[in-house]
């Protein structure tokens, strides 16, 4: 262990990212001493000053124990709420600034529901050996921003490693989920896990078992939404860790694509995902380019071949196929985010998008029909533009001929989407008759049978573009003369 100060230029630099909270982080400071007690701000918003970020979150320890701190916080704020007292954390807010102030911790776990059992700490010290990584277990020291760092996490920062404050074996089994942690900071920070870390997560993969699906969820949402979201899937595929998270992910690595573009349909699907985040458009752009890091293209990226393993067949002369993996992988990508607790729009928009990946390949010789072409923007509704994104990020052929034949395919198809669209409105296309005037031409009360009467004018409609009111009710009387109900209805 180590508490060596920073270079004071770092430190002024460091503590200038802080620069926007420093009067009240002074004056808490000042409020906590005036009362006998010591306050610091601690791990993200320390880690992130000296790597240049400004951070919006203030978490702050304390040796007060809750009902003393909620007592500093009630003369401070204008509202304090409590955020967990039996776990030592109470809320205040004072104008736009929220601050959360937890009691100096010793925690301890059960080691099979892991509820942990609270136990107040005495010093800093001890409050940061608790802490995940060492880069997380450094503090400021308030109000006058002495630096703590017992555990080298600034030497951590630099090397852009991450490793424990104690040994990897008891921060892991304190709580398990400071493995998915690891990936996740792998994917924000571009860190890398010291060897013992990488061994401890390969030897405990399996403890992760009882952390709660909502738990890993949001650690999994966290990484894939980072910068480098390839390197942190990896390195849970490395440690056994995906197997029990997303298995479906390592089962990719037994799989042989079938054209022998990459070494495996994992490479490929690493390789989309990574094209398909190129695809994304800033964050603050317009929502048809897709404003990045969105978590819907990037889970269906990531997921779009999970069929594959399930419908893979060898087939005379050497070569594999998988005939409907999209249709498989649909199905099993809505069962595994359901298994990790996913909201079911989000769960309903991914499961789509990997329904419908394929759907370009048949447009390869641009033979689609004005129909098809509608057909596609119906179908995909709201999430064309993301499917635009996976369709173009899944060509990864080396062959450069097919990539820019591919390419200009889906030019076409595009230009002809803009086109319809603006010829026709297809984002709200509906029958030219509605449900009322259905209903009226054909003497029927609604239910299943004016059911079936809208989706033969809206296949009408989708097949042959507008026809006209008069057209289509011809059509739609034509259509019902077939029907068993016309001679029911004719003989009453």
């Amino acid at each position: 262990m180590s508490d060596r100060q920073p270079p004071a230029a770092l430190l002024r630099e460091a503590v200038a990212h802080l620069a926007p909270a420093l009067p009240v982080l002074t004056d808490l400071g000042q409020r906590f001493a005036a009362a006998g007690h010591d306050l610091a701000l601690v791990g993200g918003p320390v880690r992130d000053a000296f790597l240049g970020r400004t951070s919006s979150d203030l978490d702050l320890t304390t040796s007060a124990r809750p009902d003393d701190t909620e007592a500093i916080l009630a003369a401070w704020g204008s509202a304090t709420w409590d955020m967990g007292r039996a776990f030592g954390t109470i809320g205040a807010r004072r104008g736009d600034v929220v601050v959360e102030v937890t009691t100096y911790r010793a925690d301890a776990y059960d080691g099979v529901t892991r509820k942990p059992v609270v136990a107040f700490g005495d010093t800093l010290e001890d409050d940061l050996v608790r802490r995940d990584f060492a880069c997380n277990a450094m503090a400021l020291r308030l109000p006058d921003l002495a630096f703590v760092d017992p555990h080298g996490g600034l030497e951590d920062l630099q090397a852009r490693v991450l490793r424990t404050p104690t040994t990897p074996e008891v921060s892991f089994g304190d709580d398990p989920l400071r493995m998915m942690r690891a990936a996740r900071f792998v994917s924000q920070l571009g860190f890398v896990p010291a060897p013992e870390v990488l061994t401890a997560m390969r030897d405990m993969a399996s403890s992760i078992d009882i952390v709660s699906a909502e738990r890993v969820r949001d650690e999994l949402v966290k990484l894939l939404m980072g910068a480098h979201p390839r390197a942190g899937l990896e390195l849970l595929v490395r440690s056994g860790i995906a197997a029990i998270v997303l298995p479906e992910l390592p089962a990719l690595q037994l799989e042989v694509d079938e054209h022998h573009r990459h070494k495996d349909v994992y490479e490929h699907s690493m390789t989309v995902l990574e094209q398909a985040i190129d695809l994304e458009g800033p964050a603050d752009g317009p929502p048809e380019s897709v404003p990045g890091p969105d978590l819907v293209l990037r889970l269906a990226a990531l997921l779009h071949d999970i069929g594959k393993p399930a419908t893979r067949r060898f087939e005379d002369g050497g070569g594999v196929s998988f005939h409907h993996h999209e249709v498989v992988g649909a199905k099993l990508s809505a069962k595994r985010m359901r298994a990790l607790r996913f909201d079911k729009e989000t769960t309903k928009a991914v499961a789509r998008l990997v329904e419908l990946h394929l759907r370009f390949h048949g447009y390869g010789d641009g033979a689609w029909t004005d129909s098809a072409v509608r057909r596609y923007v119906t179908d995909s509704g709201d999430l064309l533009p993301r499917l635009h994104r996976l369709t173009r990020a899944d060509c990864t052929t080396r062959n450069v001929k097919k990539a820019r034949r591919l390419s200009r395919a889906y030019d076409e198809l595009e230009e002809r989407i803009a086109r319809l669209l603006e010829e026709e409105e297809l984002k709200a296309v509906r029958p030219e008759l509605d449900g009322h005037e259905i209903a009226q031409a054909l003497g029927i009360r609604p239910g299943p049978v004016l059911g079936r009467a809208y989706q033969f004018l809206l296949a009408l409609r989708l097949d042959e573009g507008p026809v006209g009111p008069e057209v289509a009710r011809e059509r739609l009387l034509a259509w019902w003369a077939e029907q068993p109900e016309s001679r029911v209805a004719g003989d009453g």
